[in-house]
């Protein structure tokens, strides 16, 4: 080889080498390197072997010595397969093959893991059962990588499943790589070690301890930091969970602050990873995968630690141990303070660590075997020598569960065929000895045994004593002197009994034991479970040797919102009482997400549960939901909305007010971004005192609205943003010309600027400011009403497919562990896809299956589920229905309109991720051929609204929006509304009805005095006004008629009485009254040349104060009348039954009564008195006129007409406060401009009675002009004011109105005759 070959060939292996270096550096950082291959025989063991050539030393992966594999002797589930790796190692990834040349291989096995060879530990995968899956022949390689490391030194695999034609057979490989770390250890009573930071540095504002540590112990101090004041957080075992706490004054006899509580049974003497995190004012703690972040007091974001002790709690300076009980007794590894390794400087005696007592650089831990009873199935039986009767017995033993029932011990003693059971049953210990088939002794101790802790149980007999103890007496203990000697016969069984048919020493009444044991002792020798496993000692069906295999499902808590979680050994179940969400994780809440949807459910006004964000995190708030007017209105109060009287402080030049709403801020941020509109009342009245504009340009006054504390605003209500105006200077109308505010005018007469904030970036307002107070004569009144919102622009968001291959798109859906999905749909289609998201494997979908079913469909990577909902009804009927799905970890439900949900559980030993990756798909699928006809509304995932609208206007084949409500909520319209169409949602036109409200449900009623009188005329002298479209079609009709529909409620003690009196212009009538006998008369004139023809009701007692109902119906002769739920009466008239010309109708008093019949016109004069409801004359609502609209309509009022609730059948009237109108009485703006104040709070008398005077002088004057006064148009929406606090001033008229909340954010109307 010359000179220039030798050359290139060492530059190539140069390359070579330094390639496969670079690679071993690749593969060991991806820790993937095979721990197997290279492993002597001996590392491996077994439960059993087939024969010495299919020892477990074989099971090496793609090996095909010996018989290519390992096989145990017989093929069940008590067989497993040992690796011991040499030390402990980061394990990775796991992969299986079957027993070459053989039909022998698993199909699903376990993973188990150790430190010691004993105390393993199932590895779970996401939280979820630890299976894994095998094999489908004896050759390929099936590898799974583990999604969370493992460091542990043994490995177990127990066989689940296997080939049904072969037997178990097995080769293994594990990838992973080296895992160092340094450990120290602590005995408990006065080891430590302390760490001292440098005197005079200032630590980082972020401090981070990390550590890994195991115990038996579920009590115990990990660290304590103390800083300067005495100030320090420690980190604390207690019941085997971690709790951090925050502890000032320096010494532990002062109780702590718990910051968190995290983990569940960490003295499992498995290795738990625990760290702390201090950053300013936040430390955040995680155990193992959990973590919780937590705002500890102002004082600690300025704290530095000054020593770090660890394993014992000890003071800051003489490193006195505080408390000893506390101490932990256990190992650590790996503690690391802010990145410094304080195990590696304590082993090369750092200055700054100090060991105090006996503290070890090893992890030696006692040998203590547990078992697992895992099922029904599951028993223990140990042969127990037999005694003479005199010697006794006894047994004791460790358990610890979730069930509060299960049977923990019994035997046979050996007369008159008794049996003793020592079982749980509601979480206490209790003992019973049946004899002759009855019980002879019953004792009971302990309580709350179902913990989840560690419980010890001593059972001792002899001498004539009995006694049962609970960890060693602490727990409690019984005592009882049987007559009779307690001895085991033969066999003592622990958990349970064994089928009946192969014993008949053991019989169970009782629960079977569902748990963990261990330290099992009889007659004060222990019993090796070890031996049991190896079937050298006793019986065991179906347990778990060498674990306990406890799961605290309930840690972390899988309930939602504050949902209380309980749990036996298999499930767990939440309390979602109180908390505002139902299901079986308290995912799903049970309120609406605004007014808007209160409303189409047919509700009515009042205050409300809404919860803006559904699921999420948001928590419901308290509204009043206003659906008196066409928009439906939110109110949210605060802690002032009345009219409030500025009362400034002595050498004070400004007047700042706060305003705390009854929502928190989320919840307000997202009720206002969630409405279409939102508007806020801002108004000022002021006498000398100006408001916004001074001759420098700067404001006197201000205030702050928005997110948080808000944003500086120097605008006025009904101004623009930044404008810093008020309403009169957008508009040009100001007192003064020179000023953009009434107020700036700075005149002695009272001004006001009021109007509405509608920017919902500015709203709510959070605080105001007034400046020009303090001046000599300065008056000033301020008003924030309340926050008022309406439109819900989740609600109404819809999209129409018109296509089967139309669809919009979206995000991937995140929901791994809690999925809820819901939306409205109608179609005239029997099937379709409404939404599909796929993943790998995984996915989710619902859609339409047939005309009356909906499926729900998913796979989490267990299999594909389905959750079917069937409907009686056609769901193709173009009507809105509802769908509402969810999946979490407990279960998943389907539920269609109003129906029962229908359910999947989940399965009980764990839960799966969902893992997808797809777009989501609305609407169709690209997986599928045949999409969604139709319309889509409301779509919202996991509480999030899905903007289908704006997605629908740039896809083709669908169109925003859905037109068509009233085919879904058009039966909310009661009494004779009509369903009118919106572009979002609907109204009910109540012109048609003589009632009122939202869905035209609320009577409208009146009180009447004798002196009360309603005219409705139908002819002249309205005949221009008949004719405009603009009234409503209730108030005009032909006035001709061969028949008549009259039907009214009245409330009355009067009799005789007139209830209606309808007259023509010849002389005909009609009237309906009630009789000296308090019967009802129907009389009818319908020809003036004869006598009225009397119709007399059987009915009695209608003038008793009770609501009655009354119908009376003609055509032609024919009248039938109806009172209450009677039956009807029918009558026949000898007239011809033409009512001609029909010219008008009075309620109550009859004011011109010469053409009367004598009788009838002396019951005219009389009036009436009581209530009159919902009276209507065939489509004429005359009462609804004179109360609703006495302006436009041909009525004439006479005497006090009061608009009640009197006619409601129900005492409770949500309309009451709402629908109140005094038609005799002036509300509002009194004077030039002097606001109208309530509640008025006064200290003097003489003022008082000057208010008096003014009160009486204003109402004097007012009931003269008090129509003229009211028609004033205004240019914002009228506000009825509240009140005023702390007024002292006799130029303020009052009146007591109370009900505030009811009236804000209405459209205020009062009517006056």
């Amino acid at each position: 080889m010359d000179v220039w070959t030798k050359r290139v060939a060492g530059i190539i292996i140069a390359q070579v080498l330094l390639l496969s270096s670079s690679c071993g550096t690749r593969g060991e950082d991806a820790c993937d390197r095979a721990l197997v291959s290279n492993l002597p025989p001996s590392s491996f063991r077994s439960s059993s072997q087939l024969s010495s050539s299919h020892a477990p030393g074989f099971a090496k992966l793609n090996r095909r010595e010996g018989a290519g594999g390992w096989s145990p002797l017989t093929s069940d589930r008590y067989q497993w397969l040992e690796v011991d790796l040499g030390e402990r190692t980061r394990i990775t990834a796991v992969a299986t093959q079957g027993r070459y040349g053989s039909s022998d291989w698993l199909s699903s096995y376990l993973l188990m893991f150790s430190d010691t060879g004993h105390n393993w530990k199932q590895y779970r995968q996401e939280d979820s059962t630890g299976s894994f899956p095998g094999n489908t022949n004896a050759d390929s390689v099936v590898q799974y990588k583990l999604q969370q490391p493992v460091i542990a030194r043994f490995l177990r695999l127990i066989p689940l499943g296997w080939n049904p034609n072969g037997r178990i057979g097995l080769r293994l490989e594990t990838y992973g790589c080296p895992y160092t770390s340094d450990v120290v250890s602590f005995d408990g009573r006065s080891s430590s070690l302390v760490y001292r930071a440098s005197p005079g540095l200032r630590q980082a504002s972020r401090d981070v301890v990390s550590l890994k540590f195991k115990t038996l112990r579920n009590s115990g101090t990990l660290l304590h930091a103390a800083g300067e004041g005495g100030l320090g957080i420690s980190l604390e075992l207690e019941r085997g969970r971690l709790r951090l706490l925050l502890r000032q004054g320096g010494a532990l006899s002062s109780e702590p602050q718990c910051l968190a509580s995290l983990g569940s049974l960490l003295d499992d003497r498995h290795w738990h990873h625990v760290v702390v995190e201090r950053q300013s004012s936040h430390l955040n703690l995680t155990v193992d995968k959990h973590s919780e972040t937590i705002q500890i007091p102002a004082i600690f974001s300025h704290w530095d630690m000054e020593q770090l002790s660890v394993g014992a709690s000890l003071s800051l300076n003489s490193l006195r141990l505080l408390d000893s009980k506390r101490n932990f007794h256990g190992c650590l590894e790996n503690l690391l303070y802010s990145g410094l390794n304080l195990i590696e400087r304590a082993k090369h005696k750092n200055q700054q660590v100090t060991l105090l007592g006996n503290v070890t650089f090893s992890c030696a831990e006692p040998v203590s075997v547990a078992a697992t009873f895992p099922g029904p199935q599951s028993f223990l039986q140990l042969p127990v020598v037999a005694t003479s009767d005199s010697e006794g017995v006894s047994v004791g033993f460790q358990f610890r569960t979730w069930n509060n029932a299960g049977l923990l011990v019994t035997f046979a003693i050996p007369n008159e065929g008794g049996v003793v059971w020592l079982y749980l049953s509601e979480a206490r210990l209790r003992l019973q000895i049946h004899k002759t088939g009855r019980a002879v002794l019953e004792l009971s101790a302990g309580s709350a045994l179902n913990d989840g802790q560690w419980h010890s149980v001593d059972f001792t007999s002899g001498r004539g004593r009995l006694t049962i103890a609970v960890d060693e007496g602490e727990g409690g203990v019984a005592h009882s002197s049987p007559s009779f000697p307690v001895a085991i016969r033969h066999q003592l069984f622990f958990g349970g009994c064994p089928a009946e048919h192969y014993n008949q020493e053991c019989r169970n009444p009782f629960d079977t034991f569902q748990g963990c044991m261990r330290l099992l002792t009889v007659d004060d020798q222990p019993v090796d479970l070890i031996l049991v496993q190896q079937r050298l000692l006793g019986n065991y069906s179906y347990l778990q040797i060498d674990m306990c295999g406890i799961i605290d499902r309930c840690s972390p808590n899988r309930c939602e919102h504050g949902g209380h979680c309980s749990q036996s050994w298999t499930v767990f179940h939440c309390n979602c009482s109180d908390s505002g969400y139902s299901g079986a994780t308290c995912h799903s809440s049970v309120h609406e997400q605004s007014c808007e949807a209160y409303k189409h459910n047919g509700n009515t006004s009042g205050l409300f549960y809404i919860d803006v964000d559904g699921s999420g995190p948001i928590k419901p708030q308290l509204v009043y939901c206003n659906m008196t007017e066409e928009n439906t209105w939110m109110v949210v109060q605060h802690n002032n909305t009345e009219l409030t009287r500025v009362q400034p402080s002595p050498g004070v030049n400004q007047y700042a007010v706060h305003f705390d709403y009854s929502s928190l801020e989320e919840q307000l941020s997202a009720m206002i971004s969630q409405s279409q509109h939102c508007e806020q009342e801002l108004s000022y009245h002021c006498r000398k005192s100006r408001l916004l504009n001074t001759p420098e340009g700067s404001p006197f006054s201000w205030w702050f609205g928005g997110p948080g504390t808000g944003r500086l605003q120097t605008y006025w209500g009904g101004a623009q943003p930044g404008s810093q105006q008020c309403a009169c200077g957008l508009q040009g109308d100001c007192v003064d010309t020179h000023h953009y505010c009434n107020c700036d005018a700075d005149r002695i007469e009272w001004a006001e600027d009021s109007g509405l904030l509608t920017f919902k970036e500015s709203l709510p307002v959070r605080s105001l400011v007034l400046g020009d107070i303090q001046r000599p004569g300065s008056e000033a009144v301020y008003r924030v009403g309340p926050l008022c919102c309406h439109g819900d622009k989740s609600f109404w968001n819809a999209a129409f497919f018109d296509k089967e291959t139309s669809y919009l798109h979206f995000p991937t859906f995140h929901g791994e562990l809690s999925a809820d999905i819901s939306f409205l749909f109608k179609t005239t289609a029997s099937s379709g896809v409404f939404l599909e998201n796929l993943g790998i494997k995984d996915f989710i979908r619902i859609e339409l299956r047939s005309s009356t079913q909906v499926v729900f469909s998913f796979d989490v990577g267990n299999g594909p589920l389905e959750v079917r909902a069937e409907s009686n009804v056609s769901l193709n009927d173009n009507r809105w229905h509802r769908i509402r799905a969810e999946r979490n970890v407990k279960e998943a439900s389907l539920r269609l309109d109003e129906l029962p949900a229908a359910a999947q559980e989940a399965p009980t030993d764990g839960h799966f991720h969902l893992q997808l990756n797809s777009q989501l798909f609305i609407g169709g699928t690209a997986s599928r051929q045949k999409g969604f006809r139709g319309c889509i509304r409301s779509l919202q995932l996991n509480g999030v609204t899905l903007d289908l609208e704006e997605r629908a206007k740039i896809t083709p084949g669908v169109r925003p929006g859905c037109p068509g409500h009233c085919s879904s909520y058009g039966s909310l319209c009661q009494n004779q509304g009509r369903c009118v169409e919106r572009a979002n949602g609907f109204h009910c036109d109540c012109g048609q009805s003589a009632h009122t409200g939202v869905f035209c449900q609320t009577e409208v009623s009146a009180s009447f005095k004798s002196a009360t009188s309603v005219s409705y005329t139908f002819k002249e002298p309205y005949k221009l006004m008949r004719n405009s479209s603009a009234l409503p079609s209730s108030i005009y009709s032909d006035m001709t008629l061969r028949g008549e529909n009259v039907s009214l409620s009245f409330r009355t003690n009067q009799s005789p009485a007139l209830l209606v009196y309808i007259s023509s212009y010849y002389r005909e009538y009609m009237a309906l009254l009630i009789n000296k006998h308090d019967e009802l008369e129907v009389k009818y004139k319908l020809d003036s040349s004869r006598d009225a023809e009397v119709l007399r009701s059987r009915v009695k007692s209608l003038a008793n104060g009770q609501l009655h109902t009354v119908t009376v119906r003609r055509l032609s002769d024919s009248v039938s009348v109806q009172i209450n739920q009677d039956d009807g009466e029918d009558f026949n008239l000898t007239s011809d039954g033409e009512f001609n010309a029909v010219k008008s109708l009075v309620l109550g008093r009859i004011q011109d009564y010469d053409e009367l019949d004598p009788d009838l016109a002396q019951l005219g004069s009389l009036g009436f008195t009581g209530c009159l409801s919902v009276v209507r004359f065939n489509s004429i609502s005359p009462l609804k006129a004179a109360l609703l609209h006495p302006d436009n309509s041909p009525v004439v009022i006479s005497g006090p007409l009061v608009q009640s609730t009197c006619g409601s059948s129900t005492s409770a009237n949500p309309y009451a406060a709402e629908n109140k109108r005094h038609l005799s009485d002036q509300s509002g703006s009194v004077g030039s401009g002097q606001p109208l104040v309530n509640a008025i709070r006064t200290d003097s008398a003489l003022i008082g009675g000057v208010i008096a005077v003014v009160i009486f002088v204003v109402a004097t004057g007012l009931a003269i002009t008090a129509r003229f006064l009211y028609r004033r148009k205004e240019t914002y929406r009228n506000r009825e004011v509240k009140g005023v606090k702390q007024e002292d001033s006799p130029d303020f008229p009052f009146n007591n109105q109370t009900d505030s909340q009811r009236v804000s954010c209405e459209n205020q109307k009062e009517y006056f005759i």
